[in-house]
């Protein structure tokens, strides 16, 4: 089997999905063809070169619906001759991708890919358009006990005892560590700022990273999903599901869960062969990658199945790694990863996540496939897993090693 190599790795700073973002006037046909400019700039080479775009986005319609990353291909003035199409897994959307454009290049039926994916929550707000049966299939819903994310989230914190001070001081690790590294320049490899149409720049770095945040001032923020929970019904589902659960603690907020936020990013893929003609050094290579799935109801524990079966394919163990990047969508999603995986915080998540950084969903997995490579070089380390849990219950994961 051909091996896939990661020549290069980019993406535009996360800004806030608010409509006082700082992108929240660009398109997301301008986000995703301002990663393609990109990459053929930094590298010098012609994109007629790449065989295929894959993006990923989770709501696919109005601006960022039919086929973006063709659109994108032409916007960024690639020509005629490069195609695309879109890669849809909720969150794991743009992770997907770049798994799907790896094993492409592994199998021999494409040289050199870029995957990544474009979201804009300030643009199209989650759930608001592409609907499906966990929003108007009621019978769906009684059969699959499917709960809301933030409910699910509260629940593996109620099930694995973790408490309203552990999730606040996980994320305010995040805020500190974003912070940390925004100020040492560590993502500014991968960066690609945004201008408007006449070239104004609006966003050369992450707009939603602070400096303030504690533990103390997270604990002063009200939980977020309580009355989701408790006067829509939730708790009720969750309670049917796990009978051992008397009560739900509610204890995740918009401090400890992942931020709305805008953003594209993109990966350069390809074999051997693409290198030479591209001109490029790999970076990196892509060793093994998976997909699992687990109960819907509590819906974002896969990461440890999908890190485990990506493991075991790629005939490694968790000390193998020296890196994690387990996508925070909440904190008890990346605390119940590194109890169940044993895995130390010193490994996981080293710049910050998207509790600090953002996670505009359809493009956050190749944002983090970028932040494993730019830290494997800047640590001078070997390996990295990327993992993140989506919807309905199923996860990604990816591993990297730097070449």
């Amino acid at each position: 089997m051909l091996e896939a190599f990661i020549y290069d790795a980019v993406r535009t700073p996360r800004g806030r999905g608010k409509v006082n973002g700082a992108l929240h006037t660009v398109a997301p046909l301008e986000l995703g063809a301002a990663v393609l400019r990109a990459l053929p700039q930094r590298g010098t080479f012609s994109p007629d070169l790449v065989d295929e775009v894959i993006f990923g986005c989770v709501e696919a319609v109005d601006d960022q619906g039919a086929n973006l990353a063709r659109s994108a291909v032409l916007e960024a003035g690639w020509g005629d001759t490069v195609p695309g199409f879109m890669v849809a897994r909720f969150c794991g959307s743009a992770l997907d991708a770049v798994n799907t454009g790896a094993a492409k290049v592994m199998s021999g039926q494409a040289d050199c890919i870029v995957a990544g994916g474009v979201e804009m929550n300030s643009l199209v707000p989650m759930l608001v358009g592409t609907g499906g049966p966990s929003v108007s299939d009621v019978f769906f819903n009684d059969r699959v006990l499917q709960t809301p994310q933030g409910v699910a989230a509260d629940l593996i914190a109620t099930l694995e005892g973790f408490s309203r001070t552990d999730v606040d001081t996980f994320a305010a690790a995040s805020h500190r560590r974003a912070f940390d590294a925004q100020r040492a320049g560590a993502f500014q490899r991968s960066l690609v700022p945004v201008h408007d149409r006449v070239g104004h720049l609006l966003l050369a770095e992450d707009e939603l990273v602070r400096s303030d945040v504690t533990a103390e001032s997270l604990g002063k923020l009200k939980a977020s999903f309580a009355e989701s929970g408790q006067k829509m019904g939730f708790d009720a589902t969750v309670r049917y599901r796990y009978p051992q659960v008397d009560r739900i603690d509610h204890i995740h907020h918009a401090g400890n869960s992942s931020g709305i936020a805008d953003g594209a990013s993109a990966v350069l893929l390809g074999s051997e062969r693409a290198g030479r003609s591209l001109g490029l050094t790999p970076r990196a290579r892509i060793v093994a990658t998976a997909s699992a799935a687990t109960d819907p109801c509590i819906m974002l524990t896969a990461p440890v199945p999908a890190t485990r079966k990506c493991l075991e394919r790629a005939g490694l163990t968790v000390d193998d790694i020296d890196l994690f990047e387990v996508n925070e969508a909440f904190a008890s999603v990346v605390l119940h990863f590194m109890r169940h995986m044993k895995v130390p915080h010193e490994k996981v998540n080293v710049v910050g996540g998207a509790i600090a950084l953002g996670h505009p969903v359809g493009a956050t997995g190749g944002m983090l496939v970028g932040t494993v490579v730019d830290e494997l070089e800047r640590r001078n380390a070997k390996r990295a897993l990327v993992t993140m849990c989506t919807g309905l219950g199923m996860a990604v994961a990816t591993i990297v090693e730097r070449v």
